[in-house]
C-alpha cells in the first residue's frame, strides 16, 4: 500500500483523486486546503489528517519522512489551482515523493524545464493526467488515424462548451494570471488529445480570445483543426438547452462525429493504475500542449474567415 497526499482537497476535481487512490488499493494519509470545506474526504479516507495552513502541512510531511515505519509520503497528488502546480510539484519531489500532478501541468513551457531539472537533482518524478489519451474512443480513433495514409491532412472540427456560473467570475479562473485563461483552463486537454492522435502541431491562430471565449485554428501532421471553446450558457445550441443541457462536447473528422460522451468517470483511476505500473505520462509528454495554449495566451487575435470555426461566424 502507498501513502498518498492530497493537495487541493476541496476542490471540484479531487474527489476523482481520492476514488483512483482507493479504488488502487492505497491510502491518503494527509491533506491540504486553504478551504476546510472538505468534508467529502470522510467517504474515502476520514482518517487522513488535514491542515489549512501550508506551513503546518510541510512540517507534518516533514515529520512523516523522519520517522519509522513506512510513514513517509510515495506520492502527491496536485489538484490545486493551476499557478500553483509548478511550487506544488517541486515541493512533492524535494520532500521525497513523487507528483500525479493535475492538468494544466504548468501554464508556460520553460516552467517544464525547471521541473525536469528537478527531476533530475532529487531522482523524483512528475505524473500528469492526460485522461483523453486513455478514452478507449480516442485511442481507437488515433489508431485509424496512424494506419491510414501517412501524408493525410484530416479535417477537424472541435466544439467545446462547458456553461459556468457567475461564480467563475469571481473566482481564480477568471485571473489569467492565475488560471491561464479559458483555453488553458478547459482545453488544454483537447489540445494535447489532438497532438495525440493528428501528431506535431505546425501552424497555431487565434481568432478569438476573450474571458468567456476562444477559437482559432491549428494545422497538425495529419489534421486541420478549427476550435471553439466558451463558458457561455448562450452558446450552447438552443436544442440541448432546451433538455437541461449545460455542456456541448463535439468533434467532428471529416465531417463524422466522434462519439466520446461516455467513458469518462473513471479515467481518473485509469490513469493511476498506469502511473503505479510505471505507465506513466511524464513532462515532456505536456510540451506541445503547453506551448499551444501559451501561445493563444499571447498571441494576437487576427480573423481569419477562410479557417474560423462555424460557430465564430455564428456568435459575432
Amino acid at each position: 500500500m502507498k501513502n498518498f497526499a492530497l493537495i487541493g482537497a476541496a476542490g471540484y476535481i479531487a474527489p476523482r483523486h481520492m476514488t483512483a487512490v482507493r479504488d488502487t488499493g492505497n491510502r491518503i494519509a494527509v491533506a491540504y486546503d486553504v478551504n476546510d470545506s472538505v468534508g467529502i474526504i470522510d467517504s474515502y479516507f476520514p482518517e487522513a489528517d488535514f491542515f489549512t495552513e501550508f506551513e503546518r502541512f510541510d512540517r507534518h510531511i516533514y515529520n512523516l519522512t523522519r520517522g519509522t515505519g513506512g510513514q513517509a509520503i510515495d506520492y502527491m497528488a496536485i489538484c490545486s489551482p493551476n499557478y500553483l502546480h509548478d511550487a506544488h510539484c517541486r515541493f512533492a519531489m524535494r520532500s521525497g515523493a513523487d507528483a500525479i500532478c493535475e492538468k494544466p501541468i504548468v501554464l508556460n513551457p520553460w516552467n517544464l524545464d525547471g521541473l525536469l531539472e528537478m527531476e533530475q537533482a532529487t531522482g523524483q518524478r512528475v505524473h500528469t493526467i492526460l485522461q483523453l489519451r486513455l478514452h478507449p474512443a480516442i485511442v481507437a480513433l488515433r489508431e485509424k488515424v496512424l494506419a491510414g495514409p501517412r501524408d493525410t491532412k484530416h479535417e477537424v472540427d472541435l466544439t467545446y462548451i462547458t456553461s459556468r456560473g457567475h461564480w467563475y467570475m469571481q473566482s481564480w479562473k477568471a485571473d489569467v494570471a492565475k488560471s491561464g485563461g479559458i483555453a488553458t483552463n478547459i482545453g488544454v486537454h483537447f489540445f494535447d488529445m489532438l497532438h495525440f492522435i493528428f501528431g506535431e502541431l505546425q501552424s497555431n491562430e487565434v481568432h478569438w480570445h476573450d474571458a468567456a471565449h476562444a477559437a482559432g485554428y491549428l494545422e497538425y501532421e495529419h489534421a486541420r483543426v478549427r476550435w471553439f471553446m466558451s463558458i457561455d450558457i448562450d452558446d450552447v445550441p438552443a436544442e440541448a438547452r432546451d433538455r437541461g443541457q449545460r455542456t456541448w462536447r463535439s468533434i467532428t473528422v471529416d465531417g463524422d462525429e466522434i462519439e466520446f460522451s461516455g467513458g469518462f468517470t473513471d479515467l481518473h483511476t485509469r490513469s493511476y493504475e498506469e502511473i503505479l505500473a510505471g505507465r506513466s505520462f511524464g513532462l515532456e509528454t505536456n510540451r506541445t500542449a503547453v506551448e499551444a495554449v501559451s501561445h493563444i495566451r499571447s498571441a494576437a487575435v487576427v480573423p481569419n474567415a477562410s479557417v474560423e470555426h462555424p460557430f465564430v461566424a455564428r456568435l459575432r
